[in-house]
């Protein structure tokens, strides 16, 4: 993981979030009990980054928390694109709609309050792009529930990777959060059915790229 003062380094020369995301980003800090959950200028650019490039029509979001990832995810929709976001914390549904009001995203972001087990078989899409940064246990379950929908040559992103570095630690001494978070890393590296990488960007990002000809 990179160190703070690099991490402020590499803020420092990344074009500055807008006044909605500022506004956001704050208010999040200011008022939420674990902001670091917030994906942040750097990670929230590289969303957009990688949005921006693919030009995806469907996204599917797993974990909304406050909406900057969501906003900057849809940021690269192609015309006509949506993203199907899910957050399982209800409280957290007024602050997530007045910011999709305030950036403009509400016809592009379909919000779904509830837990992602169950809202993922309600959604009949082939995805482009998919964003996974929810509870850690059911990473793996949650990629066995849509590597079949994402379609050949489409994405996903899997944020907090290398939790704090605990991926490390031998197994029996990993807790539930860290052992979830090693047996999708092992599990996506076995899956013949993608390519990855595993980038060691701010706690870890897992990027998996389907295989064109797989079928979906």
């Amino acid at each position: 993981m990179v160190e703070e003062t690099l991490s402020a380094y590499a803020e420092a020369h990344t074009t500055p979030e807008t006044e909605v995301l500022h506004r956001l980003n704050r208010e999040t800090h200011l008022t939420k009990v674990y902001p670091r959950m917030l994906a942040g200028l750097l990670q929230g650019t590289f969303l957009r980054f990688i949005s921006t490039m693919i030009r995806p029509a469907r996204i599917l979001e797993i974990g909304t928390f406050t909406g900057y990832s969501a906003i900057n995810l849809a940021a690269g929709l192609s015309e006509g694109g949506l993203i199907h976001t899910i957050e399982a914390d209800p409280e957290q549904e007024e602050i997530i709609r007045r910011y999709l009001q305030e950036a403009g995203m509400t016809d592009r972001v379909q919000l779904h309050i509830g837990q992602a087990v169950d809202v993922i078989p309600t959604l009949d899409d082939t995805w482009d792009l998919v964003y996974l940064d929810a509870d850690k246990p059911n990473y793996l379950l949650y990629y066995q529930m849509i590597i079949g929908r994402i379609r050949p040559g489409g994405f996903l992103l899997a944020d907090n990777v290398l939790w704090n570095g605990k991926v490390l630690e031998p197994k029996e001494k990993m807790n539930r959060d860290t052992r979830g978070i090693d047996d999708f890393n092992k599990a996506v590296q076995a899956d013949e059915q993608v390519e990855n990488v595993l980038l060691p960007f701010r706690d870890g990002i897992m990027m998996v790229r389907k295989k064109a000809g797989q079928t979906l």
